[in-house]
């Protein structure tokens, strides 16, 4: 029997967001999903919610993106699913402290640190590892790795210096591993989601639905870099509403 493709999704918030969306997409084209949070009860939510459509989900929660809890869960992901193969990932965790430079904690910029530097190391270390070992498929690519950036990937602003020096260091970080990956047929992207994310459909009386991005079309987006040919891969997407305040 031919072994299935597996999805690992890392920060699904309650579900309602962009992980939560990400892991339904690909439920829905057939793949194991493997979900990362630390939040243990959204995490079931979630894994049950994809379960009543026909997907197949697993939690694997933790307390911390530790290098640890990380490799603990890929390792927990291999022995649920064994012979199996994991060939997408998505880092969508991370935490965004906004404030004024003075009144940043050193513990707010340790939690910076960690969803956006040490976090990602773990996970893209343990993800590429895992491609490695696997064939090309039909597309020419051995697995994908995903990372969800900012417009503060791209430029600081006030009460950003925290928010903005992570996102910075984690383009940095998709950047050099799409470089060094590449010639190994490990696809590395990064994705800037610029503007505000519609959690749920409630616009409300005057909101303009054209005004913010829909976690499933951002999805969407994220399925498509999976599909594409080793010849023309995308590292960076740059996703924003139709009716963005430049």
């Amino acid at each position: 029997m031919a072994s299935s493709k597996i999805a690992v999704i890392a920060g699904v918030g309650t579900g309602g967001g962009t992980g939560g969306a990400v892991a339904r997409r690909f439920a829905n084209a057939g793949y194991k999903v493997a979900l990362l949070s630390r939040n243990a009860q959204a995490l079931q939510g979630l894994s049950d919610s994809i379960k009543t459509t026909g997907g197949l989900a697993v939690p694997f929660p933790l307390s911390v993106y530790s290098h640890s809890e990380i490799s603990n869960a890929f390792n927990s992901i291999k022995k649920e699913w064994p012979g199996d193969s994991i060939r997408v990932t998505v880092w969508n965790a991370g935490d965004g402290i906004f404030s004024p430079f003075l009144d940043i904690t050193e513990e707010q910029l340790h939690k910076t640190v960690d969803g956006n530097v040490f976090g990602p190391f773990a996970f893209a270390s343990e993800s590429i590892t895992g491609f490695k070992e696997q064939e090309l498929d039909d597309r020419g690519s051995r697995g994908t790795l995903i990372f969800t950036g900012a417009t503060a990937s791209l430029r600081g602003n006030v009460t950003t210096s925290a928010f903005a020096s992570g996102k910075f260091a984690l383009r940095a970080l998709s950047q050099s591993l799409a470089k060094e990956f590449g010639k190994q047929n490990i696809h590395v992207s990064h994705a800037i989601i610029d503007g505000v994310i519609a959690t749920d459909r409630k616009y409300g009386k005057d909101s303009n639905p054209d005004e913010k991005l829909h976690p499933e079309a951002i999805a969407e987006a994220y399925e498509f870099l999976t599909r594409q040919h080793r010849s023309a891969w995308t590292w960076e997407l740059d996703l924003r509403p139709a009716h963005e305040k430049w």
